[in-house]
């Protein structure tokens, strides 16, 4: 197989690595969330490694995220928790994909679905207790309460979990997280009271995680810690390694006279004589335009500069003199683990005002993804 142009790398042993990190700082099990394709690394691939290194359920945003796992064949719990009004609760029903509510109009669907397939469906609440997102808010507590020990008598559900979502997860000491685990306690305190126990209890991110470990309840939830990116960057990296690597072929090299303006606008002029080699990624790929004469990469130990515009396919970097005797076919690093003092995501992120967790999943187009340490087949359902 050819090496692509434009290659994410996802190096599957550091998300087993990640993993291994987590569950070091909590005794619950870990929910390892694999929404958005997995933050732009691949679902099935890290559900698979994260499975294998020991998480015990896996978490998605869409039914469709959750139908795309089992059609690979993966078998352990999953949960989906954001619906629209065409949501196919039946298919998830069907293909046991745990449901999150956040409202009576949700659940009414969910017990609609479940008659008409004839099963029971696997439901978490999902508890709005202080984010003001999905989650069912305060004013309709009740009334959802009541609905869902009545499914849970019919023996239409069974109410697996009941969850949360911090707002301020990354500021571990904020009061709110903690007043926001009490909530979540006492809605799951309320609905045992009308004879609809819950099994587990999860509100901690990756943040909560790694830093809040009282936070914890049955399960902890990570997102953005298993891709190895730090949830809370002042508190250093927490042993987490970054999974993917973005690699460019070098294009082109090419010689040119000081005074010479480089791509779009002449944004940068050469002021010397230098040279400069081309690489095939641009803001369809999830380079941010923003980062226009901002970001460097790395080829061959050495740091390079991006100067001119970041075009839609395509950006520039400087060489200097070139004493590295950088060549065409090349390999660039536009950001991956730091080692070596290269670039990073977290980086790119900090230079337009965002962050990893945007650059990261944002890496799309023409950028192929590929594999290292992949689990064995049969090591993870």
């Amino acid at each position: 197989m050819n090496t692509p142009t434009l290659e994410a790398r996802i190096d599957l042993s550091a998300v087993s690595h990640n993993i291994g990190v987590l569950r070091t700082h909590t005794s619950a099990q870990v929910l390892a969330v694999v929404k958005a394709d997995g933050y732009g690394h691949g679902a099935v691939e890290v559900g698979r490694a994260a499975l294998a290194a020991g998480a015990a359920e896996l978490g998605v945003t869409t039914i469709d995220e959750a139908l795309i796992l089992r059609r690979a064949g993966i078998t352990a719990p999953v949960l989906a928790w954001l619906h629209g009004s065409s949501a196919d609760f039946a298919s998830a029903i069907n293909a046991d994909v745990q449901l999150g509510i956040s409202s009576t109009r949700e659940l009414d669907a969910v017990v609609a679905a479940a008659r008409t397939a004839g099963r029971t469906a696997s439901v978490t609440v999902k508890v709005d207790t202080g984010l003001a997102r999905n989650g069912v808010h305060i004013t309709e507590w009740d009334d959802t309460r009541d609905a869902l020990a009545k499914a849970v008598a019919e023996q239409v559900i069974t109410l697996h979990g009941a969850m949360s979502h911090l707002a301020r997860g990354d500021e571990p000491e904020h009061p709110l997280n903690d007043l926001q685990a009490e909530r979540l306690d006492e809605a799951v305190a309320d609905l045992a009271r009308v004879g609809a126990p819950v099994t587990v209890r999860h509100i901690a991110n990756s943040a909560a995680t790694l830093a809040r470990p009282d936070l914890a309840r049955d399960l902890v939830r990570p997102g953005i810690a298993i891709y190895g990116r730090s949830p809370i960057p002042a508190m250093g990296d927490f042993g987490l390694i970054p999974v993917m690597t973005l690699m460019a072929e070098v294009l082109s090299v090419k010689n040119i006279p000081a005074g010479q303006g480089v791509s779009y606008g002449h944004t940068w002029v050469a002021p010397r004589d230098t040279t400069v080699a081309l690489l095939p990624a641009g803001y369809a790929d999830g380079v941010p335009r923003l980062l226009s004469n901002r970001l460097s990469v790395q080829i061959d130990g050495n740091r390079y500069p991006n100067v001119g515009r970041v075009c839609m396919d395509q950006l520039v970097v400087d060489l200097g003199e070139n004493l590295a005797e950088v060549k065409a076919g090349d390999r660039a690093v536009l950001f991956g683990t730091g080692a070596g003092g290269g670039p990073t995501a977290l980086e790119w992120a900090e230079a337009v005002g965002t962050i990893d967790y945007e650059i990261v999943s944002g890496i799309r187009g023409r950028a192929v993804r590929t594999y290292t340490s992949v689990p064995k087949s049969g090591e993870v359902l």
